[in-house]
């Protein structure tokens, strides 16, 4: 009979993979054979890449994708049921896929999702973590942990409810029923629906474009745009006064400026 593995052997191939292009890092989670389902050490990874781009001044976009047929499928429930998590190791898990989504949503580098295909439960929540989605047309889409009984994570309590509101949200949540990458773009949920291989080239173009804004500007608006719905009017005011006195001190704004005046594109340093 053959050695049974335990659900994050790290015999296993690295579950995120790991791409540079200039300022753009393409993050790959990679586990195929259970469609990106997530694990303990999937999410370490994702983790360790997401603090290191934010820390690498030289990156300005992130790429999230999945291999294979699959963005992600959630959770593992295979592993879950031949071993289930218990005592530290479930709050180790918890609190790590809660970090990763944190990461995602307020980490100081905007994120584009390239979902490639079925985005479920965690998965989905990693999607709607991010800045922006490129979701292909016939990917199937799902929240189905109250259906399953157990419970949404990753902030979707409120990410979902900012992009399609409340009604709709509580639809999605409580009734964990599968809708299409299209209906993700009616609704708001994903930007844009693309055919499935066009998904990563579009996320990519997206991301060039990202990485030629001014990254002190571009890391302001990402720190207040959504959260700022949450906040009175004139803490937003106020907030918003704070980044760009912060900005005007900033050689990117002088040479916003300059690359005006001169008609040509601004080589922007983050500094």
């Amino acid at each position: 009979m053959a050695e049974s593995k335990p659900p994050d052997d790290p015999r296993e191939a690295d579950p995120v993979l790991v791409r540079r292009d200039g300022p753009v890092v393409t993050l790959t989670l990679n586990r195929p054979d259970r469609l990106n389902a997530v694990s303990q050490r999937l999410y370490d990874r994702l983790i360790e890449e997401l603090r290191r781009a934010d820390h690498d001044r030289e990156v300005r976009c992130v790429v999230l994708t999945g291999a294979g047929r699959a963005f992600c499928a959630g959770a593992d429930l295979k592993a879950h049921s031949e071993r289930p998590l218990i005592g530290e190791e479930r709050v180790r898990y918890t609190t790590s896929a809660q970090e990763a989504n944190r990461l995602l949503q307020q980490g100081r580098t905007p994120v584009v999702a390239a979902v490639n295909g079925h985005a479920i439960g965690a998965g989905l929540e990693l999607a709607l973590s991010s800045d922006f989605t490129i979701v292909a047309k016939d990917a199937k889409l799902r929240l189905p942990e109250v259906a399953l009984g157990t419970f949404i994570g990753g902030g979707v309590a409120y990410t979902l409810a900012e992009r399609v509101g409340v009604l709709k949200a509580r639809e999605i949540i409580y009734f964990g029923d599968f809708f299409l990458g299209a209906e993700a773009a009616r609704l708001g949920i994903a930007n844009v629906a693309v055919p499935t291989d066009e998904v990563l080239t579009r996320a990519w173009r997206w991301a060039d474009r990202l990485a030629a804004q001014a990254p002190l500007s571009l890391a302001a608006a990402k720190r207040l745009v959504g959260p700022a719905g949450t906040m009175s009017r004139g803490e937003a005011l106020e907030q918003e006064r704070a980044a760009l006195e912060e900005i005007f001190t900033s050689s990117d704004w002088r040479e916003g400026v300059d690359a005006y005046r001169e008609g040509r594109e601004p080589r922007y340093r983050g500094e």
